[in-house]
């Protein structure tokens, strides 16, 4: 098996599983209990917790842990609107978020918010003076995906948040959830007020992420229920799976130190067989890219055609990004890039992790040369 869909989720590292276990047979009280092993496993917590911001260069405080970057993308945003609306109810985002930022901008119009949705060049990125030209005296938050989970666009996240900051009047929000131990990010030195990150991108299990608040934003919490999480996420915590996430940032964290330039090989590598192909359109740009991602059209395949002939082979890609590819019709990101909607809807994304191995990567352009020309010749 060849496994190119990491962006849609990784595989949980052994060692990570062993500590899932681990604390699931040591730590099964609930943090919120006051006897002795309620005491133990909120140490646990607190230790976890600790240890994240480490990692991550924040405080403690600033650690909020959710299930995932779907829920950090809908508490930061809507929390931050609702928190701040009687500053004023305009919010800027780009055309390219992932649907679970996207999706709640949409939520917020119907709630009296104003979103203005920013566009993006043919390299899927926003110009920082677009930002400065769309902000007005009712906008409380700036909104952005840092790596596109699609295409794998960077956007200058840093001098937009240091242009923000300069303000001193407008909260920013980042969705790492695909950059996080691949594309780095100072969140303690960006501008950043609140950063989302999802554990399953980093061999974490499902189930985990976690928000980064800068002290002193206020969010008014998703859920009614205890004072959980700083009172910002009712519910108890998931214990198990945040020491589980922790582990794996930090060996992500420590893979990124020493093998990040093997990602960007094995994509350049990729990048240069498809570049040579006449039946193939990279559409990830060369430059301000993330090294894991890389997004290519075979012109006259349909995508959906494309995976499961792959898949015979027991090599897996994806479409587009796996919360939306169900969905019919051609990439929306794509086409907020100006690509052909024809073209979009044939479009494939192959996502690599430190785990990719180089001659899987040659059997996989191999295998995917010998596919284009049967689908070609069955299609006439």
């Amino acid at each position: 098996m060849i496994y190119l869909d990491n962006s849609a989720t990784t595989k949980p590292l052994p060692e990570v599983l062993d500590t899932f276990r681990i604390v699931s047979e040591k730590f099964f009280a609930n943090p919120s209990s006051i006897h002795n092993l309620g005491s133990l496993s909120e140490e646990m917590l607190k230790k976890s917790r600790h240890q994240a911001a480490q990692l991550l260069g924040v405080k403690d405080d600033e650690i909020t842990f959710t299930s995932g970057g779907t829920e950090g993308n809908n508490l930061a945003i809507k929390g931050a609107a609702f928190s701040y609306r009687n500053r004023g109810k305009h919010i800027i985002t780009t055309e390219i978020e992932h649907a679970s930022g996207y999706n709640a901008f949409k939520q917020l119009e119907n709630e009296g918010f104003d979103v203005t949705y920013l566009p993006v060049k043919q390299d899927g990125r926003v110009s920082v003076q677009a930002v400065k030209d769309a902000i007005r005296e009712d906008t409380i938050l700036v909104s952005m995906i840092h790596v596109n989970n699609e295409v794998g666009t960077i956007q200058p996240v840093q001098e937009i948040g240091h242009y923000l900051k300069s303000l001193n009047k407008v909260l920013f929000h980042v969705d790492h959830v695909q950059g996080i131990g691949k594309v780095p990010l100072n969140l303690s030195d960006s501008g950043i007020d609140m950063c989302s990150i999802s554990g399953h991108k980093f061999h974490s299990p499902k189930g985990t992420g976690l928000l980064y608040v800068r002290r002193g934003v206020n969010l008014s919490p998703l859920f009614s229920g205890g004072s959980q999480e700083l009172n910002r996420r009712a519910g108890t915590e998931n214990l198990p799976g945040i020491a589980a996430m922790v582990k794996a940032l930090r060996l992500t964290l420590e893979e990124y130190q020493h093998h990040l330039g093997k990602l960007q090989d094995l994509q350049n590598k990729m990048r240069t067989a498809f570049n040579t192909n006449e039946h193939m359109i990279v559409h990830t740009p060369s430059e301000n890219a993330a090294p894991h991602i890389l997004n290519v059209t075979v012109k006259g395949i349909k995508s959906e055609v494309l995976v499961h002939a792959l898949e015979e082979e027991e090599i897996y890609v994806s479409t587009k990004s796996a919360c939306s590819s169900k969905e019919g019709g051609a990439s929306r990101v794509l086409l907020a890039m100006g690509v052909p909607e024809d073209e979009a809807a044939q479009a494939i994304r192959i996502s690599l992790s430190y785990q990719t191995k180089e001659d899987e990567i040659k059997t996989f352009i191999d295998t995917l040369n010998k596919k284009i020309k049967q689908l070609k010749f069955v299609m006439g």
